[in-house]
């Protein structure tokens, strides 16, 4: 009896440990590197959860409406190593995003790179196939 209570506990935590590999994705399943995006917008949420952060932006269309864009970055802990945390942007702040549009044409992006007001740029760890940027070199490199 006990040892079939510990088969199929141990099972149970097989199961249950493969769960969260079904919620993740592979860059080209969902975004499309022919649809890079450069969205300036003000931001209105940002959710550090994983397995990807994700930053609600308003971008403002032509006609002077607004849409809401979904901008994914790369996990929370990443996001720490490249310097950002979730209070280093204020709600309401604008921003520039560079990424790559979803495949299905919504609102979605997968997020390279963030440029903040004062113009530093910082890579959001994103999934995609292009990488992060190259490192600037140093202002006395010849």
């Amino acid at each position: 009896m006990k040892k079939t209570i510990s088969l199929t506990l141990a099972a149970i935590g097989v199961l249950f440990s493969a769960f969260p590999l079904f919620a993740h994705h592979a860059f080209a399943a969902e975004f499309d590197t022919n649809k890079p995006v450069k969205l300036r917008g003000t931001v209105v949420k940002i959710e550090m959860v994983n397995p990807h952060a994700w930053f609600h932006v308003a971008v403002k269309n032509d006609d002077g409406t607004t849409t809401e864009w979904m901008i994914e970055g790369g996990s929370p802990n990443a996001l720490i190593r490249h310097g950002f945390t979730k209070s280093s942007i204020p709600i309401g702040t604008e921003v520039v995003f560079e990424g790559f549009q979803a495949k299905d044409a919504s609102h979605r992006a997968n997020g390279r790179d963030i440029t903040f007001p004062d113009g530093k740029k910082i890579f959001l760890g994103s999934s995609g196939q292009e990488g992060p940027p190259p490192e600037a070199p140093p202002p006395d490199a010849k």
